[in-house]
């Protein structure tokens, strides 16, 4: 029999707010994320979507220093989405609980500054903590340490799909049975001049600065680019079995994934 895959939590990190609800009744109301970055830039797109205020309950200050800014978006949005799954991981197998988190570049701003430190001062001001906080593995990593998940942890790092395309594996992951449940879903931190100059290079992104919360308008024929943004979006994923075992009320099921390649260009 067909293992069912059910949604049991939610939690997010946005422009918009850093709650479900917040992030629901902006979306309900039309209320856009955009507006100017708050750093100087000369290339021609000077807007995006900033998320603000994420302190993940337990971490402080010093010890987020320690982390890429991608990272305490994923943190936050898993809390949130454990919250409200109701899971008690005391009772849980840890080996059959596991992450999959996807993003697209992870730790740009610690590429750019160790690179900038390097160049300028030496290799002996490379960081130590560059590449822990750069590497796009240490989102489900962190995660995986702060809840004891043991099981299947992975980082899927295919651009714009790596949230959808994280979700999807671990339904899978469900389906064969080798998890009865999985923290799923994306995280991306990509604000600053550097990831604006490399994508406005590919003259990719709106220019309609003027009217910030207008920008993103991708199926319009007047859309002139994509808007940059940064959050998180993360679920937890249940066998149908498991949930109803526990008594977790259920979000929503996932009834099916799949990929293709366009391979075309």
């Amino acid at each position: 029999m067909d293992i069912r895959v059910v949604v049991t939590g939610t939690g997010v990190v946005s422009p918009v707010g850093n709650r479900v609800s917040q992030y629901w009744d902006a979306l309900c109301a039309g209320r856009s994320g955009i507006r100017h970055v708050p750093f100087e830039t000369e290339t021609a797109s000077k807007i995006a979507g900033m998320a603000e205020d994420v302190h993940p309950e337990g971490i402080d200050e010093k010890e987020q220093r320690r982390y890429g800014r991608y990272t305490p978006f994923a943190i936050e949005a898993t809390d949130q989405a454990l919250h409200q799954s109701g899971l008690d991981m005391a009772r849980e197998d840890p080996f059959r609980c596991g992450v999959y988190i996807g993003s697209g570049i992870g730790g740009i701003d610690e590429i750019y500054d160790n690179t900038i430190a390097m160049h300028e001062r030496g290799p002996r001001r490379v960081s130590p903590l560059f590449l822990p906080k750069g590497l796009i593995n240490m989102a489900p990593g962190v995660v995986a340490i702060r809840h004891g998940l043991q099981g299947p942890n992975q980082a899927i790092v295919t651009a714009c799909a790596a949230g959808t395309q994280s979700l999807g594996a671990a339904f899978e992951a469900i389906r064969a049975g080798r998890a009865d449940v999985m923290i799923a879903g994306g995280t991306e931190s990509t604000i600053l001049p550097f990831g604006l100059a490399g994508f406005g290079a590919m003259r990719a992104l709106s220019t309609r600065n003027d009217a910030p919360e207008k920008a993103s308008r991708p199926f319009d024929s007047d859309r002139d680019g994509f808007v940059m943004s940064e959050g998180a979006g993360i679920f937890v994923l249940e066998s149908e079995e498991h949930a109803r075992r526990r008594g977790a009320a259920i979000l929503g099921e996932i009834a099916g994934f799949g990929e293709t390649c366009d391979a075309y260009h």
